[in-house]
């Protein structure tokens, strides 16, 4: 069964790229496609900008590309939520320093998943909507 995962990355991405803090305002997202336990493909997509949809933007944006798993090290509570809604699993990256690196704790089943008390902000939404900079 192939999987496809998105990790928020510092530019160029890539493998032995660093792993970006926070997924909605990364530069770029490394996208590994893994098939039986081993890397398949390795290539990069652009961001959206979140004016065209809010938090949702990056989200829907994943989901259009059939990303299924997506390591990040912070989010916001809506987008946590948005990813769930759209079937997409998300794993705490635990502090990995390269994409690699997170990829491998990633098939050996090592990341945890990612919940509301991992989220910026506690695991609550911000009262107003609006993601800010937690996401």
């Amino acid at each position: 069964m192939n999987t496809l995962v998105a990790i928020p990355s510092a530019l160029p991405g890539g493998l032995d790229a660093t792993v970006d803090a926070h997924f909605g305002h990364c530069a770029i997202y490394t996208l590994v496609e893994i098939e039986e336990d081993q890397i398949k493909d390795v290539r990069t997509l652009a961001p959206v900008a979140h004016e065209s949809g809010g938090c949702m933007a990056p989200v829907n944006h994943l989901a259009s590309n059939n990303v299924k798993a997506l390591i990040s090290g912070g989010m916001g509570f809506r987008p946590l939520v948005g990813f769930n809604e759209v079937g997409i699993d998300v794993f705490h990256g635990n502090g990995a320093p390269t994409v690699g690196s997170a990829v491998k704790a990633f098939m050996k089943d090592s990341l945890p998943k990612f919940s509301p008390e991992h989220t910026c902000g506690g695991g609550t939404d911000h009262g107003d909507g609006d993601c800010g900079n937690h996401n």
